[in-house]
């Protein structure tokens, strides 16, 4: 722990929200230029908390002690944006005019542009451009991740190791937070815990003061059962009436009681892959799309099979939504083609978050049809007991979504995402607000599913995990797949990213094939030329594309019949032959991929 004075302090600190306890008893010290994270789960109390650190939030009791003439800069989790232009916000800050402009410049930001009709990331660099204008003495970061791109988050990470800010930073970013951070606060059960280490020792220690946790409450529980049964079983107690021992045993009972309550659930995040899709998902064979003159895509070629799992990353900006809607058929390409395949049943998590209305209540968003109950996975369940499996409680379904914090809003994205089956998981910056937790959970089911995963994301560390192919986009209508994850991208394609607003870097032009030691050496063999489609191949492919989603509506139906509990007991025979038939078809459809992907090949040659 740092012998420097801290900069500012909590001491005992204690709020309640209505008549739940955030915190009871939170300390807390900030030293100078010291980094440090703010971790707990979501609803933990870290953005009130955050806000008491910077003076906007009185507690109910305790004490806050800041450094005379301390100077805070706080970016929450959803900045509003001020002023006509984005000077005028930054300078509102306290930035002289000629340094809010290069700070906005550092963050790629016209300082002239008006403050109207901003995207997320755009509110989010103007917001972080203001904090550091303002070159505070302590930088107060809310979730400053959220929708960054990976260069974002990179300039982010460049900007606070050079200030001289001590910053207290609360992320769901792993990778980011191994950066950048030697100490770590968090909080649970109402209380601070501090690890005088960076993020990077986080996880470790965490798990053994949980099992030591645990472990104590079995002792507690095991000391109440002996007491219980010495209490109620021995004839001097009952005879003395011994008030004391009543009331420590009632004592530890509530301390049970409270530890229990403290006890948090986690998410039930379950996801069922659906009908088996074609193999193929989605093939792109050189397509290009432009808006105007702004070139998107060049003629880009990949092909999806199902249960792959690609990741797309690249700037904000840089069209990764555009190539989604390309590969799924929702928007038509200005070159080249594009094939879907059957069979596909699609979720799609949308970071814009544009299906939740605000004035729409949680009830609302889950039952978009009306009534009480909603389809989960083919069962029908009430709609609160579905709500309570995502950590809402019933008194929240009344509420307008507008009240729901970011993390709230993408649990509940998540429920409807997840409530229906599907083959095909189109997940556009899932990690945006949720804790670690989640993530890990979130992370755990997808490495479960046996569907087909496209993931859009910025987070570098969850990318790595799942990923078994990133797509990425330069922004200028390049794309180029590699194997693996981010990491895997970077090492195998340096120089693919430049800098924004730097001229790009010269690509190495490629190298000459040998010339021959003489004219008498043998030529080359003549490369083998691809095998055409014949009429007769086409018309076999015809009868394949028109065959297929029949069998596939064939398997649905024997699904639905072996689906009944009963069958079985009432017609064995019935039973036995539908599971044959189911047998046969899927075997076909099987089949029928096969040769359908072997002609899609020599008609693409």
């Amino acid at each position: 722990m740092s012998s420097r004075p801290p900069i500012l302090s909590l001491k005992d600190v204690r709020l309640k929200d209505g008549p739940v306890m955030l915190f009871d008893g939170v300390d807390l010290a900030i030293q100078p230029r010291s980094r440090a994270c703010l971790l707990g789960r979501n609803g933990a109390g870290k953005s009130t908390l955050m806000r008491i650190i910077a003076g906007q939030v009185e507690p109910d009791s305790g004490e806050r002690a800041v450094k005379p003439g301390l100077s805070i800069a706080f970016v929450p989790q959803e900045p509003h944006i001020e002023g006509a232009v984005l000077r005028d916000h930054v300078v509102a800050g306290g930035a002289q005019p000629w340094a809010a402009d290069a700070a906005l410049a550092v963050w790629g930001m016209d300082p002239e542009k008006p403050t109207r009709g901003l995207s997320g990331g755009e509110i989010r660099r103007v917001a972080l451009a203001r904090a550091f204008a303002s070159e505070p003495d302590l930088i107060l970061l809310d979730e400053p991740t959220n929708h960054l791109d990976i260069f974002a988050i990179q300039t982010l990470e460049a900007e606070l190791k050079a200030c001289r800010a001590a910053a207290l930073i609360v992320s769901h970013d792993r990778a980011f937070l191994e950066r950048l951070t030697g100490r770590c606060f968090w909080l649970a059960h109402r209380k601070m815990r501090v690890l005088d280490k960076g993020f990077g020792a986080f996880e470790e220690w965490a798990a053994r003061m949980e099992a030591e946790e645990q472990e104590n409450l079995r002792r507690l529980t095991k000391a109440i059962e002996r007491e219980t049964y010495t209490f109620y079983r021995s004839i001097t107690a009952q005879r003395t009436r011994n008030e004391g021992r009543a009331r420590a045993l009632e004592a530890m009972r509530q301390q049970r009681a409270a530890i229990m309550k403290d006890q948090s659930r986690p998410l039930d995040l379950q996801v069922d892959a659906g009908g088996l899709s074609g193999k193929l998902v989605t093939e792109m064979k050189g397509v290009a799309k432009a808006f105007g003159d702004r070139i998107i895509l060049k003629p880009f070629s990949t092909r999806i099979r199902r249960g792959d799992r690609i990741a797309i990353v690249g700037g904000n900006g840089a069209g990764k939504t555009t190539l989604v809607k390309l590969m799924l058929g929702e928007l038509q390409p200005d070159a080249g083609g594009v094939r879907v395949g059957v069979g596909l049943e699609v979720a799609y998590l949308d970071q814009s978050r544009a299906d939740l209305k605000t004035e729409m209540t949680l009830w609302d968003a889950l039952t978009p049809l009306g009534g009480d109950s909603i389809l989960v996975r083919g069962q029908s369940k009430h709609v609160a007991a579905y709500a309570k499996e995502f950590l809402f409680s019933e008194g929240q379904l009344r509420q307008p979504v507008s009240t729901l914090s970011g993390g709230e809003r993408n649990r509940l994205l998540l429920a409807r995402a997840l409530a229906r089956p599907a083959n095909l998981l189109v997940l556009d910056e899932p990690t945006n607000d949720l804790d670690m937790e989640t993530l890990d959970l979130l992370e755990d089911m997808l490495a479960d599913y046996e569907g087909t995963l496209i993931l859009v994301s910025h987070d570098r560390d969850f990318i790595d995990r799942l990923a078994a192919s990133t797509i990425a986009l330069d922004g200028r209508g390049g794309a180029v797949e590699t194997p693996g994850g981010w990491s895997d991208f970077l090492s195998q394609n340096p120089g693919f990213f430049e800098t924004p607003g730097t001229p790009a870097a010269p690509r190495p032009e490629p190298r000459p094939e040998p010339r021959a030691e003489s004219s008498a050496a043998a030529p080359a063999p003549a490369a083998a030329r691809p095998a055409r489609l014949t009429y007769k191949d086409a018309r076999r492919l015809a009868e394949i594309e028109d065959r297929m989603p029949r069998l596939q509506a064939e398997i649905e139906k024997h699904d639905a019949a072996l689906h009944d509990p009963d069958l079985y007991a009432r017609d064995p025979a019935g039973f036995d032959r539908i599971m044959k038939a189911s047998t046969e078809a899927r075997a076909a459809l099987a089949a029928m991929e096969e040769e359908w992907l072997e002609l899609e090949e020599k008609r693409g040659g």
